[in-house]
Order: C-alpha cells, then structure tokens, then sequence
C-alpha cells in the first residue's frame, strides 16, 4: 500500500507485509536548525502508542551506563527515510512524524504530520508472498536466545527465523487434501523433513503428488536420495539426472485436472534455506502461469539432455518477448545461447529507472556496467558476496572493480555480514553462518522502478548467471505492474539492506585496524549541529539527495 501526506514535512509510506517504509521531504529553508525526526507509532488494530527507537544517540546526553536503543523523541532520527520493521500483516497504524529542532537534551517539536496505512495481508487475490528473517545473525536473535546456537535455542528459534516462510510452504501443499487434486514439484534441495512430510500427507489424502529432485552424484545429490528414503517418499520422486543443475524450486497445485496456482521462488527445502539465509517463497494464482509450469514440469520429466530441453524451450518460451504487455511471463531454463541473459541485463538498465537487485552469488561481470552508472538514477544491489570462483587475481580484480563502483553517488550497495565481535556499542556478538556456499543472502530478484506507477519485479531460482539461462534448470518470472507485489519485495529488501550495511561497515573497520579495532571504534552517535547532516540531503547530486527524491517521490 502507498498513500502521501503533506505539512511542514511531506511524508510518503510504503507498506509490505512485515514493514512500513517512511520518506520524508521539506523545504531545505524549513530545515534549518533541524535536528532530526522523532516519529510516534499508533497501532490502530490494537490500540499501543509507541515511540519509534534507533541505536544513534547524542553523546552529550547519553547515559553513562550505555542503552541498547534509545527513544526517537530524545535521540530522533538523522535521515530522511525510516522504516518500521515490526509491523504485522493486515495491520492498521498511524504514524505521527515530528521535526525536532533545539539542541539535544532541550529539543522542541515543530508541526508534526501523521499518515495512516494499512500493512499488506499475507493473502492476495493474485500473489502470496512470504519471506523468512534471514536474521539468524541479528541482534534480535542473540538477545532473543542469548548465548544459544540455533539447535540448542530448538524450536521456538526456527519458528521466529522461518516467520511465514515455511507455514505458507507446508499450506500450499496441504490444499492437496482429496483426490481431485495434484501436486507436481521440481526441487534442487529436497531435504526438510516437514515438507518432505507434508507431501506425503497429501498423497495419503489421495492427492496426486510427484517431485522431480536434483539426483546427480554430488553432495546435493546424494542428500536428498538419502532424505527421499527417510521420508518413504521414493514412489513420489522423480530423479533429474540429465541436467548439470536442476536448480528449481516450483510447486504447481492443480484440481480437477487444471492448474490453478504455482509456488515458486528462492527457497530450497533444506535448513539453511528455510532458517539461515535470507529467501522468498511466491504463490502466484494464476491458471495460465500454472499452466505453462505444468508445461515445464512435463518437459523435465522425462530427464531430458540439456539440448532436447533447449529445443522445446526455444518452442514453447520464446523469449526476450515481444513487447512488455503481459502482466506475468514467465522464463524456463536452459535456452540455447544469451538472448535470454541479455534481456534481464536491458531490463535491469532500463533507461532513467531506478533497480534494487539481490545477487547471491556476487555481480558478475555483464551486470556490472548496468550499476557503473554515474548518472542519478538511483540502483542499489544486495550482495551475499562480491564475486564467485576464479582465480585469486581474477577474483581481487573483480573485487577491486565493485568496489569503485559502489563509489558512485547514486549507487547503494551492502554486502551480507555479522557482528562477530562483542564490543561494538553494547551489542553481542551475533550467531554464525549455518549453511554453505550462501550465508546471508539467497534470494534473486529484481526490482525496476519499484515505487514507481508501473513496477517492473522478476524473481525465481536463476542467480543472474550465462549458466542460469543456457546450462542450468532455472524457472523465473516477470511481473509487471503489480505495486503490491513490488511493495511487498521494497519492504524486505531495505530490511536487509540495513541489517547488511551497518554489519558489513564493521567488518571493514575490523579488517582496516586489525588488533587495534576495538581502541579505533567510535559508538554511531547522532550529530549536534544540524548544519554537519541537514546541508547534504539537499546537496544536488548527492547520495542523500538521490535518495531522497525518489524515496519521497519528489
């Protein structure tokens, strides 16, 4: 949901499911003196009135003790979005925004604005999205279950890290409840056993299930024969061995013989991808997107090779489309050469629209002119790593390269990590990593335009790769025009923007000074001369008047 409300302080909220995003904008006249924004929360379904809080405070005020967090009426915030990152589905608030001017200690409020807005439902008429925490490594979890590892916390701890993720995945497949229905899944990891569990559930109500699994001779691989016995699902799986990775993760449900609805997405069904790294799963109630899955689903049955795949793609996908009409297109891999890779690189480039990307396995080289841009169109990326494979000097190059990227202006960018120290401002040290290969950030998704009139969203399996389009097994689709599908994804991108970007500053610091870190930190405080943070939001050009503009919708 998206509405605006004016006064001293133009106010614009963005709501998904789990988080309510605030931009604000005012005369740069009206600024001075400004010394931030306090902002007062009422939760209109459950009638609580409460100060939003932040880490950043004012030195000369702040207790000698040291506080956790701090009171936004006393210590308000110095920038000009924010965002509630506690707010619950289908919920009603009101925020009040305030500027506070004065000095610290004696802050006075100025003419306050308040908006009213509504979270999304978990439930759409078209779309059911639903993302975990991907916060395993938080400051919420450590204090939540201090001191405890994932396993020892059990099962209160994988609930809070899966949020909505895994019950919305175990109650699409429990719509399978009769014999009018079927199931057909394609899955790389095949490995938590309430999901393995629920489609045997579904096939003993008399629901047709199969599953076509990742079933090379790998690590992978042989996982999931030995998890597929475990669960005495053999009779339901199908072994996928002619691909070099069937890396999909779709389930289409059909009744009475028609496809009705597709889950599809980032999450593999395994531990880490449900509890540790950050991932999306996407129902999409649509019986022509079904259908063509269904389409796929037969197709990869038969354990094709790669070039019969590639054949009946170039049939019955043929892409990049003709023109951008149609609100959902979806996208089957392999296709034979880059026609397909080329086009997700002109999507993301689009010309004076802004893109907010996820890359789980860093930015490969074709994606990276797209954000080595200076040109005040505003691109952020989410990194679970720089880069993927190569060589050290490749890799370093590599590095090096993103790294005078990100210098830009206009370009935003955080890479995943945690607080693996226990003296950073009071906080603890957060839990480590409980996967492999991806720790922090699996999901791949693209975001053109996203608070803009017409919404450009593409999510699935592929990880921005030549290999996910023309090698690998890979399922995306491409929505157009759906604001709150790309509010939903606005919403839990910048929630893990965030957590990354500050996560990821400490590290530096640690790496820059080494064993003299701990003596070099300075605490995050809060400016107390307006005139060190208010000149440069409205400094043209800048990163924070970038920001600004396009958040505020100015």
């Amino acid at each position: 949901m998206r509405t605006k409300a004016s006064g001293l302080v133009t106010v614009r909220g963005v709501s998904g499911t789990h988080v309510v995003f605030l931009a604000f904008n005012m005369k740069e006249s009206d600024a001075k003196g400004l010394m931030g924004f306090a902002i007062q929360r009422t939760d209109l379904t459950e009638d609580e009135t409460t100060w939003l809080r932040g880490n950043k405070t004012f030195a000369c005020i702040r207790p000698s003790t040291g506080i956790e967090d701090a009171s936004s009426h006393e210590h308000p915030f110095q920038a000009f979005q924010w965002a509630d990152y506690s707010a619950k589905p289908g919920y009603r608030y009101r925020y009040r925004l305030i500027p506070m001017y004065g000095r610290p200690g004696k802050l006075t409020e100025k003419a306050a604005t308040s908006i009213t807005i509504s979270t999304e439902p978990l439930s759409g008429k078209g779309h059911n999205v639903h993302f975990n925490r991907g916060a395993i490594a938080s400051q919420a979890f450590a204090r939540r279950f201090p001191g405890l590892t994932l396993d020892e916390a059990g099962p209160p701890a994988y609930a809070w890290l899966a949020r909505d993720l895994l019950p919305a995945l175990l109650g699409f497949i429990a719509q399978a409840k009769d014999s009018t229905y079927s199931l057909r899944a394609a899955i790389y990891e095949l490995k938590w056993p309430d999901v393995l569990a629920a489609f045997k559930a579904a096939s003993h109500a008399g629901a047709n299930v199969k599953i076509i699994y990742h079933a090379q001779d790998d690590e992978t691989g042989n996982a999931n024969e030995e998890k597929i016995v475990e669960a005495g699902i053999r009779s339901l799986c199908v072994p996928r061995k002619n691909a070099k990775l069937m890396h999909n993760k779709f389930i289409v449900l059909s009744k009475a013989g028609k496809p009705v609805s597709v889950w599809t997405g980032s999450t593999n069904l395994s531990r880490n991808a449900l509890h540790g790294q950050l991932n999306v799963g996407h129902a999409i109630h649509n019986r022509n997107l079904a259908s063509a899955f269904i389409e796929y689903w037969n197709a990869l049955e038969t354990d094709p090779e790669s070039d019969e795949l590639k054949g009946w793609a170039e049939t019955n996908n043929a892409l990049p489309p003709d023109d951008d009409s149609d609100s959902l297109t979806p996208v089957f891999s392999p296709h034979r050469g880059r026609d397909v890779f080329d086009w997700w690189i002109d999507l993301a480039g689009t010309p004076g629209k802004p893109l907010f990307m996820t890359f789980p396995f860093g930015i490969v080289k074709d994606f990276r002119p797209v954000y080595n841009k200076n040109d005040g169109v505003l691109r952020f990326g989410l990194l679970d790593k720089y880069v993927n494979g190569g060589n050290h000097a490749s890799r370093e190059a590599a590095i090096a390269e993103i790294q005078r990227i990100r210098r830009h202006p206009n370009i935003g960018m955080a890479l995943g990590e945690r607080i693996y120290v226990d003296w950073i401002d009071g906080w603890y040290e957060e839990p480590s990593a409980i996967g492999v290969n991806v720790n922090w950030v699996h999901t791949k998704f693209m975001l053109i335009d996203p608070l803009g009139p017409k919404p450009v969203t593409l999510t699935g399996s592929a990880n921005w790769s030549e290999a996910s389009v023309s090698t690998n097994d890979e399922n995306m689709v491409v929505i157009r025009g759906d604001k709150r599908v790309a509010d939903i994804y606005f919403g839990e991108f910048m929630r893990l923007f965030a957590h990354h970007r500050f996560r990821e500053s400490v590290a530096r610091h640690i790496e820059q000074f080494g064993s003299a870190a701990f003596n070099t930190w300075k605490p995050q405080d809060l400016f107390e001369d307006w005139r060190k943070w208010v000149p440069r939001q409205f400094k043209s050009g800048s990163e924070h008047d970038i920001k600004r503009r396009y958040f505020a919708d100015v």
